[in-house]
């Protein structure tokens, strides 16, 4: 199988005619049939009938056509990825997060380093699930993690970066907005949005608030689905700093309470390049000058 049969049988999946077909790829009709009828018999199953009107696909042609497309967008990906990076570079490193807010300074860091070392690319992975799995295979070569996520795992070394504090997220007209900080009292008779895979810090003061008996509470199957609620009027909810996307929508009030998530940047231990390790040293001094997340 070649990538010349996958661009050849996405074509024809789209026109569906054989002599079109040919045309936009500028090849002639006979090549085109051949290389179909080829890759057809080293797959074993047909992706087209054919008839006097032209070709439809068959059931198992269709799938076929969704992923043989999907594969040619991501080598497309890749043969431009490679060609910005053979221009430019020398080196790159890959860095994945949760969500792009997990480190808020990156843009920031990424200007700073790559005016000391422009011959190395920066790449972020936003990753919303499964992004240490990403890592630990060593497809990455910075993650950012809350550190008790790692506390078990081998091979990897922990860069601590800042101790996100709790917030309150309210729409802006609630009265609690104009508060400098929500004290656990200021929610009584409030509805709190609890859930989601919160953190162990997180799901510790969720739990203290709901013991008092002062609020109603909701569960929320995820931070998105929180932040829908909360603009619907259904609640108000409690989150780490460092998921603050800074666009305004809502109010992000500190709240008082002691606990606090450490958050990190993790690499591979047997990853010595200077590069990786200058990279880190920069998110770090970039985040002893700023321990918090500006509200």
């Amino acid at each position: 199988m070649t990538t010349k049969q996958l661009a050849y049988t996405a074509e024809l999946a789209k026109t569906l005619n054989f002599g079109r077909a040919a045309e936009n790829l500028f090849i002639s009709q006979p090549t085109l049939t051949y290389q179909i009828k080829a890759l057809e018999d080293e797959i074993g199953f047909l992706i087209f009938e054919r008839s006097g009107k032209g070709a439809a696909l068959t059931p198992a042609g269709e799938q076929f056509c969704i992923t043989a497309k999907n594969i040619l967008a991501e080598l497309h990906k890749a043969i431009e990825n490679g060609q910005n990076f053979s221009a430019r570079y020398k080196e790159n490193i890959n860095i994945c997060m949760p969500v792009r807010s997990a480190v808020y300074f990156l843009p920031q860091v990424i200007k700073e380093y790559s005016a000391k070392y422009p011959d190395v690319s920066i790449t972020p992975y936003f990753m919303y699930s499964g992004y240490l799995d990403s890592f630990l295979a060593g497809d990455m070569d910075i993650a950012f993690s809350l550190e008790y996520n790692m506390k078990r795992v081998h091979n990897v070394k922990q860069h601590h970066l800042f101790d996100s504090r709790i917030y309150l997220i309210c729409q802006k007209n609630d009265k609690l907005a104009s508060k400098k900080v929500i004290h656990p009292d200021d929610l009584s008779g409030y509805t709190l949005m609890v859930g989601g895979g919160s953190p162990t810090e997180l799901h510790a003061v969720q739990q203290r608030m709901i013991q008092t008996g002062n609020i109603r509470y909701f569960n929320s199957p995820d931070h998105n689905t929180t932040l829908t609620n909360v603009a619907a009027g259904k609640g108000v909810c409690l989150a780490p700093g460092f998921l603050n996307d800074h666009n305004g929508e809502f109010a992000w009030i500190p709240f008082e309470c002691n606990e606090t998530m450490p958050c990190a940047v993790y690499t591979h231990k047997t990853d010595k390049r200077d590069h990786v390790l200058a990279f880190v040293k920069e998110i770090q001094e970039v985040y002893k000058k700023n321990p918090d997340f500006p509200m």
